[in-house]
């Protein structure tokens, strides 16, 4: 249960990026828990490969790589889409990715406890 809740709000913050930022688009309601769900398996398949493999510069930038990997996963997500979910430009999935990352760790996961 807690799962399908967790595809639901990553959902309402792609909306709510989509909403904001005209680099980020969504065709709807459905296209974003699509997308929702297509993330949450890249980023459990691809992601720790990507990880593993570009640990250096992750540890050379402290850190600072991973949302450079996150955006790719975005990419990839948008990719495997098509038409219903488009990003204009990698600095669009760039910044995407650390606001996803900073709604999910101030707001998302202080809901959970």
């Amino acid at each position: 249960m807690r799962w399908i809740v967790g595809l639901v709000i990553n959902a309402a913050i792609l909306l709510l990026i989509a909403y904001v930022f005209d680099g980020f688009e969504l065709s709807g309601i459905g296209a974003a828990l699509i997308a929702s769900l297509l993330l949450t398996i890249v980023n459990a398949i691809v992601k720790p490969i990507l990880v593993v493999l570009t640990l250096p510069i992750t540890i050379l930038t402290l850190g600072l790589f991973l949302f450079v990997v996150s955006a790719l996963t975005l990419l990839l997500t948008a990719a495997l889409m098509g038409d219903a979910f488009v990003i204009n430009g990698f600095g669009m999935a760039l910044l995407a990715s650390i606001l996803i990352a900073l709604i999910q760790t101030f707001v998302v996961k202080p809901l959970r406890k």
